[in-house]
């Protein structure tokens, strides 16, 4: 990729190019034309990123400029500083999903990843929630995966996943992985940034009880997660309705 000196650089190429970049700080201004990198996959997950004074020296900038955007990419998640190896692009690897997406905890404080069964495929137009948290024109086509979550055989979590179909081509008709959103980075280039979720207590219907393996009416945990690509393009919607007599939603606030 040839980005030269910051101050020559197509502002069209960065995320707010309607902001005046003298209006930002200069980390900031380093830290749109990664961010850009990282959307157009020039540096793809697990791509070792160039050195710091290399990166330097081609936006034209300080090395402590380069540094700080970085730290800053990085306490996002979307960058891995490795001791004595360099930089990496984060990739959607079980562990990291586990700390930075995944909430749910056994109550005995151990984290683990979920098996998954899924449970069907389909696709249709989308209805008005999927297009509201979606933002999706009227007429869209959205895949939807609905899948069995649980903790050593014991079903726990029921989720139906809501995707573009234009963002995601041909996925209805692949094997659907547990973890998905490395999935979506390997084969899409669509990286998850960060969600949005809602937590509400709900009774379980008929069916949903009955695919957990358990009442109907038993209290669940019902969240609603919106999850947004780099470049801040909503990608998924997730209903997930979780039972909580042996596990809890924790969120560790900084």
């Amino acid at each position: 990729m040839s980005v030269h000196k910051l101050e020559n650089a197509d502002r069209t190429s960065v995320p707010d190019a309607a902001e005046t970049l003298g209006f930002r700080p200069l980390y900031r201004q380093v830290k749109a034309i990664f961010v850009r990198r990282l959307v157009d996959g020039v540096w793809s997950p697990g791509t070792a990123l160039p050195s710091e004074a290399q990166l330097a020296s081609e936006i034209g900038v300080s090395q402590g400029t380069v540094r700080k955007a970085l730290d800053e990419l990085a306490a996002e998640n979307l960058l891995v500083r490795r001791q004595g190896r360099g930089t990496f692009v984060a990739e959607h690897d079980e562990r990291r999903i586990l700390f930075q997406f995944f909430k749910l905890v056994h109550d005995d404080g151990e984290r683990r990843f979920p098996d998954s069964l899924v449970l069907g495929v389909e696709t249709g137009m989308a209805n008005a929630a999927e297009r509201a948290a979606l933002d999706l024109d009227a007429g869209a086509s959205v895949i939807r995966i609905r899948r069995l979550r649980a903790f050593e055989t014991i079903p726990i979590i029921l989720e139906t996943l809501s995707l573009p179909q234009r963002v995601f081509p041909g996925l209805e008709t692949a094997p659907i992985p547990n973890n998905l959103y490395s999935l979506f980075a390997a084969r899409y280039g669509v990286t998850i940034a960060h969600a949005r979720e809602r937590l509400k207590a709900i009774a379980l219907s008929a069916d949903e009880a009955g695919l957990l393996g358990v009442a109907q009416g038993t209290p669940a945990l019902r969240i609603d997660r919106v999850a947004l690509s780099l470049d801040g393009s909503p990608v998924e919607l997730r209903v997930s309705l979780c039972l909580t007599e042996e596990a809890h939603y924790l969120s560790d606030l900084r």
